[in-house]
């Protein structure tokens, strides 16, 4: 987000209050240029003492703040979920491995899905990292029939996964892929990938002779999750991951199964205002460290998110 700044001049009604004026901005100007200096021996001494491989490539501001804020949205575990008022997952151990490269703190606070791009540019956020599918609609700022919603983003890709059908436990409705789901009541998430999946199924539907999909949104998933689960969706449609550790966990086990395997697999990225090279720049150098150190994996591992490893990070990769 950029701040934006008023100026205020006074025109001097007097030679004596100008004068007068010129006098107390001179003192303004000794007394700020002091203030600057020792802001600018502060930042030197913490960049001394700030050993992180990384921290001198970050932007100053970054360095000052010693923290890097991030939007989330915390309903998608195992990559990011609230357990005791705490923000835990995927990303937010990923974020802290890059933290000890970059030499500073992650501070995550969770909102609206569908809000995290415009706060981002806004400069709410310094980055949103909230399992984000990298593609060019984002990265152009637009929506899904190629019109100009508004800015784009930049993405430094650090996963990849796919979309996946997931139904109440013993699959009642025998769906067996997203062709099954014309004439259907399908449950998702608003403003997410996957909704623009069923909403190109639905129109696939009714080219081919077939009923629209009935696509109900919500604004989070676990809305979506209820809905499959009382009967009033037959399906419902989230990130393989996502879907994975749903079917895994919900009620024991007993909630949810899967449908096959996941389609259409893409990069998920940390979103960046396109003005942010440096960081954005700094943040691909980091992936790619703790790609190679192992931490990454380790990370992947202990979440059961292994099928969404990558070797090797890129910026804007998605298509």
């Amino acid at each position: 987000m950029t701040a934006s700044t008023t100026r205020r001049t006074t025109a001097a009604r007097s030679r004596i209050a100008a004068v007068g004026a010129i006098a107390v901005a001179g003192a303004l100007i000794l007394t700020g240029c002091g203030d600057q200096t020792d802001k600018s021996d502060s930042s030197t001494e913490t960049a001394k003492s700030n050993s992180a491989p990384l921290f001198s490539k970050l932007p100053k501001k970054i360095q000052d703040a010693g923290e890097i804020k991030v939007g989330t949205n915390a309903e998608y575990a195992p990559m990011e979920s609230t357990e005791g008022g705490k923000i835990v997952g995927v990303d937010p151990d990923l974020a802290d491995a890059l933290a000890k490269q970059l030499g500073v703190k992650f501070t995550f606070t969770s909102g609206s899905f569908d809000g995290l791009i415009t706060a981002v540019n806004s400069g709410r956020y310094d980055i949103a990292m909230s399992s984000i599918t990298d593609n060019k609609q984002r990265q152009e700022g637009l929506d899904e029939k190629g019109k100009k919603l508004g800015e784009g983003v930049d993405f430094v890709d650090y996963f990849t996964a796919g979309t996946a059908i997931y139904v109440k436990k013993g699959n009642p409705k025998g769906i067996k892929g997203i062709d099954d789901l014309c004439g259907q009541t399908a449950a998702v998430q608003r403003g997410t990938t996957y909704e623009t999946a069923l909403k190109d199924q639905s129109k696939k539907c009714t080219d081919g002779g077939k009923k629209a999909i009935n696509i109900e949104s919500f604004d989070n998933d676990t809305e979506a999750q209820t809905r499959v689960k009382s009967g009033g969706a037959v399906a419902g449609i989230n990130d393989y991951p996502v879907a994975v550790d749903l079917a895994n966990k919900a009620d024991g086990g007993k909630a949810f199964e899967v449908i096959n395997k996941q389609y259409d697999a893409g990069p998920f990225g940390i979103v960046l205002n396109k003005k942010n090279t440096e960081l954005r720049d700094v943040l691909k150098e980091a992936v790619d460290a703790i790609i190679k150190d192992g931490s990454y994996q380790k990370v992947l591992e202990k979440w059961g998110a292994q099928s969404g490893a990558i070797e090797q990070s890129a910026i804007n990769g998605g298509k």
